[in-house]
């Protein structure tokens, strides 16, 4: 198996649309979920969200805009970015060697809810012509291959919420095998549309808003916890054969070392301590780590009253008496639930996390639950930690649950 470098890293967030800025906020304790404004916001029973401010006409011309769904563009851009971090000309590369994995969870939400009110609540049959092209899912991870021309191989992952991840972590398994030198992988989601906030809303999962700040709406681990907030936007890796990258002088932000994969198969929605537990052992199994050399997790943390409770135990199952000397955190309570791109963002915010040597906080953790007593770095950053490895959890609806562990490089 051949070492893999995070040579990359492009953000698309509530929190910034790069990666320092995004990491600014996240250590600052500033949160991105605020209160809608559109015009539907009135038939929803919580109109909170954490949107993107993302201005595409800045980055693409008007007839390349007609053709991108919000998810699209959002890819595209944090692609762009993590390929212009990385340093890479792919005039000097071998194109057939370099892929593209990207995860999502509902593809072109905005295309397929505009479609919708065309049809149904305008009784109109003039859809726009490229209404399948831009819902598509896997038409942001094509559009990254045809941006850069890149003929290796192109693949769409949609598990949920877990999606990005298994996107990272099967793109990491086709560099370390030698099928591909380089691939371009991560999540893009844009589900903050009125179709798609109302399915939610009738799933019952969605939080209430805080009545005294409606940014404090998320609080993973907390005992007044009453769900997840949904946000948008995108993360991209670039990973490369770690010896490649060193001889061409690419940044080196991380090595990606362990990846983990596993299925609850038991209920749709209900995560199981036994399937998240043995993700993670699976990941440690692959990276040739002990539990006690995790210096961080970053938790999946939804804030739902299932996930926070499960997650808790399975970290506990697996890691033992080191699970309370472990920094554990949910930077959703800041940026909101990304869906298919939450696994990728949250990866981001690991490899962060130890490039400064800095946990992000859990914010709005006031009330403690007695089942959730780990060490959840409530409501302030802590500084200075000793850390060589980080492990990004990602647990899904459908029950396909990912983890990531990346190292600092050596």
């Amino acid at each position: 198996m051949r070492r893999v470098a995070v040579t990359g890293i492009g953000i698309v967030s509530p929190l910034g649309n790069e990666p320092k800025t995004f990491f600014a906020n996240l250590i600052e304790g500033r949160s991105g979920i605020r209160r809608l404004d559109a015009d539907f916001c009135e038939r929803l029973i919580a109109p909170i969200a954490a949107p993107v401010r993302f201005d595409a006409e800045r980055y693409f011309p008007a007839p390349k805009l007609r053709m991108l769904d919000r998810v699209s563009q959002f890819a595209l851009h944090a692609a762009n970015q993590a390929i212009g971090d990385a340093g890479i000309s792919f005039a000097n590369e071998n194109r057939q060697r370099a892929g593209v994995f990207l995860g999502t969870g509902m593809g072109g939400s905005q295309t397929t809810d505009d479609g919708y009110r065309t049809i149904y609540g305008e009784h109109s049959d003039r859809v726009k012509p490229f209404s399948v092209l831009m819902a598509m899912a896997n038409a942001a991870a094509a559009w990254i291959g045809i941006e850069h021309a890149l003929t290796g191989p192109n693949l769409t992952f949609s598990t949920a919420c877990s999606s990005s991840a298994v996107a990272i972590g099967e793109a990491w398994r086709r560099i370390a095998g030698g099928e591909t030198d380089l691939m371009i992988a991560g999540g893009s989601e844009a589900p903050l549309t009125f179709g798609v906030l109302k399915a939610w809303e009738a799933l019952r999962t969605l939080a209430a808003e805080d009545p005294a700040d409606p940014s404090a709406s998320c609080k993973p681990f907390a005992r007044d916890r009453s769900g997840l907030v949904l946000g948008e936007g995108a993360a991209i890796v670039v990973l490369e054969e770690w010896e490649r990258a060193v001889r061409r002088g690419a940044p080196l932000h991380a090595e990606l070392i362990g990846y983990g994969l596993s299925t609850d198969a038991a209920h749709i929605t209900r995560p199981t301590i036994e399937g998240q537990a043995c993700a993670m052992r699976l990941a440690l199994e692959s990276a040739g780590m002990q539990a006690s050399e995790i210096g961080y997790i970053n938790a999946h943390g939804t804030g739902t009253q299932a996930n926070d409770a499960v997650e808790t135990a399975a970290i506990k199952d697996v890691f033992g008496p080191h699970a309370y000397r472990m920094p554990v955190s949910s930077t959703k309570s800041m940026h909101g639930h990304l869906l298919g791109a939450a696994g990728a963002l949250e990866f981001a915010a690991s490899i962060l996390a130890l490039q400064a040597r800095t946990v992000p906080p859990t914010m709005h953790l006031q009330n403690a639950d007695p089942e959730c007593d780990l060490d959840y770095v409530p409501m302030r950053a802590r500084k200075d930690v000793k850390m060589r490895a980080a492990m990004s959890n990602s647990f899904a609806f459908g029950g396909t649950n990912a983890v990531l562990i990346a190292v600092r490089p050596e």
